[in-house]
């Protein structure tokens, strides 16, 4: 299989859909890997390391799109991309479509099969190529929040971890899974005082079993939630439906109740977001203010450390790179329903139950869609 990776071209987005190494092993199999020249510089890899891989170099995107059966990237394909896909051509990246009706519809047009990185599940009900960009976004949360609580850039001026006789900052989680996790586990390392909100008791069970003398957990009620937001100075949302738009769990009526400058980072921008004030930011412009709280909704953190989050994701997504190329994606998602499940886009029909819902649209089953 003829396998493309393009220079990402969202703003302020270094990563790289695939590494040297996942270039070689790809080779190795008997496949032909087109890269853009230049792809991999923002995460560190320069084009000498893809032509020692055995990967070819491309002068620009329109090269790879054209001669390649499957695209690589890391983000959503923006406009001009979606214009160069085509009804033979596979597609495996992220791509969040709830939120999103104008690529939806883009992709649904191109014909292509799209497969996405963050609806692709495992045998344990975890979401395994989500789930290290999760890690990376929960660990830089903090720091992003701490940065945006400094009074120069618009927030409370509180320092996480306070200093002896002044208390550190009260810092708030909402959602305890992978980024929620990271996300408390960092806060806290910061010195702060950090409380994490959950529905689910036995995740509540585990965060008390695992972290109980590093951070406190509380069940999650409209009442806790409004108790904790007055008592915040930074509260970070980290709640995930998969496929699905984020719930809007902080109304703009809230902001009210909370301290002047506290900050509010959405971790699930990327699904719309979980705070009804929420609209995606960039890194060049990532904090905003609404009724005096900052706001911080980059809508890519982890491309704010394009090696790490580069070579973290592409020790995920190799196997499934793999299989897909030497299998084909009929017969590789039809032996592992896993990797089904991130079926989203098939010639010209949704795929994913879960983003029909959130654009209206009528949906078929990956299942169906194997028979297409």
């Amino acid at each position: 299989m003829k396998i493309g990776c393009p220079t990402e071209v969202k703003p302020q987005e270094h990563r790289v859909g695939l590494t040297p190494n996942a270039a070689r092993e790809a080779v190795a199999h008997g496949h032909d890997v087109l890269v853009q020249s230049g792809a991999g510089l923002g995460a560190g890899f320069d084009d000498a390391a893809y032509l020692t891989a055995g990967a070819r170099l491309a002068p620009g995107a329109a090269e790879v799109f054209a001669e390649s059966d499957m695209i690589v990237k890391v983000k959503e394909p923006q406009p001009a991309e979606r214009a160069m896909l085509r009804a033979d051509q596979l597609l495996f990246t992220y791509l969040h479509l709830a939120p999103d009706p104008e690529q939806t519809d883009d992709l649904l047009a191109s014909g292509a099969t799209c497969i996405a990185y963050e609806t692709v599940t495992d045998a344990h009900g975890g979401l395994p190529l989500l789930a290290p960009m999760s890690e990376v976004a929960g660990r830089l949360a903090p720091q992003m929040g701490a940065w945006a609580l400094q009074k120069p850039n618009g927030g409370r001026g509180v320092l996480m971890g306070g200093v002896p006789g002044v208390g550190p900052a009260n810092v708030l989680v909402i959602g305890g899974g992978n980024v929620g996790t990271h996300a408390a586990r960092i806060a806290a390392g910061m010195g702060a005082d950090v409380t994490v909100l959950d529905r689910a008791l036995p995740r509540l069970r585990y965060l008390d079993d695992v972290f109980g003398g590093v951070f406190r957990n509380r069940y999650s009620t409209e009442g806790a939630l409004s108790e904790l937001l007055a008592q915040a100075d930074m509260v970070i949302g980290a709640v995930l439906i998969p496929g699905a738009a984020a719930p809007k769990l902080v109304s703009r009526a809230m902001l009210a109740d909370m301290k002047p400058g506290a900050v509010l980072v959405d971790v699930a921008i990327d699904q719309g977001g979980c705070f009804e004030t929420s609209r995606a930011t960039t890194h060049g412009d990532p904090v905003y203010e609404v009724d005096g709280i900052q706001h911080y909704c980059v809508a890519n953190m982890p491309g704010a450390v394009p090696r790490s989050s580069t070579i973290a994701l592409g020790n995920a997504t190799l196997p499934f790179v793999l299989a897909l190329a030497d299998k084909g994606w009929r017969t590789a998602c039809a032996e592992d329903p896993h990797l089904l499940a991130g079926l989203n886009v098939h010639a010209g029909r949704l795929t994913n139950a879960a983003v029909g819902a959130a654009l209206s649209r009528e949906a078929i089953t990956p299942v169906e869609a194997l028979e297409i």
